[in-house]
């Protein structure tokens, strides 16, 4: 690949890289020639699938295990990354979880772990990785936001807190890093068709109030978010800072 969208050289950080959107973000910025390093809650340094994907690709690839609910995993990360020098080009803040209970029942463990994995991990990561980047005076984070960064949802009152935090963040950085030649975006998925969908989608009245609002008619794919990524990653959104870029099908629009 070359030009606007060319990667060649670059090395990007991908969380939440072992399976859906991560893994195809993570399979897009190889397709536009970087080098992958990922990061997942039970992700093996070698012989992963998505090491797998990307090594057949030609791009190198290496494996970081860490879960994003625990901050001494999270800072025994952030030290194993600064002992070996790496200071990436790419940051995708992807890894979350969300947890489905009403308002009244969504008790404390929920929520902090709803909150520390989706919110506080991905301010700590990028606040490390992003001084560093600072200092260098180039790089791009890209945290993936969510349509409850617009939306309240439903029985998902931890996951919609944490995601508008994540839009709201997006903006900060970006206010104070704009001028640093540090781009922070955000991606902020509709209904796509991964594990955290799985209950909604298997809910046939859920499903088709879903489908109904859709304009593109389906739910969205993994692979959907491979260009976006790409997009933002790229000196092609050189001018782009401080954005939720939707992909939804055309649910927000309708």
């Amino acid at each position: 690949m070359s030009g606007l969208f060319d990667l060649t050289g670059k090395t990007a950080l991908v969380t939440g890289a072992k399976r859906g959107i991560g893994r195809a973000m993570a399979e897009g910025l190889a397709d536009a020639g970087a080098d992958i390093l990922g990061v997942s809650a039970t992700l093996e340094s070698t012989g992963s699938a998505v090491g797998q994907a990307i090594e057949a690709k030609d791009r190198s690839f290496r494996g970081f295990g860490c879960d994003f609910s625990d901050r001494a995993a999270l800072n025994a990360l952030i030290a194993e990354l600064d002992a070996d020098g790496i200071v990436p080009d790419i940051l995708i803040n992807n890894a979350g979880t969300i947890r489905r209970k009403p308002a009244a029942e969504h008790g404390d463990a929920l929520w902090d772990e709803v909150i520390e994995t989706n919110l506080t991990a991905q301010f700590v990561l990028s606040r490390e990785i992003g001084r560093k980047m600072v200092a260098r005076g180039s790089g791009k984070i890209i945290f993936t936001a969510s349509l409850l960064t617009f939306q309240g949802g439903i029985t998902v009152p931890g996951y919609a807190a944490s995601k508008g935090g994540i839009g709201q963040l997006t903006k900060a950085l970006a206010n104070e890093w704009a001028g640093c030649g540090v781009n922070v975006n955000a991606i902020a998925p509709g209904y796509i068709a991964t594990d955290n969908t799985q209950a909604l989608q298997d809910d046939p009245d859920r499903s088709k109030a879903i489908l109904e609002r859709i304009p593109a008619g389906r739910w969205g794919q993994p692979g959907d978010f491979a260009g976006p990524a790409v997009f933002l990653a790229s000196a092609a959104s050189d001018y782009v800072h401080g954005e939720i870029l939707t992909v939804d099908g055309g649910w927000m629009g309708r």
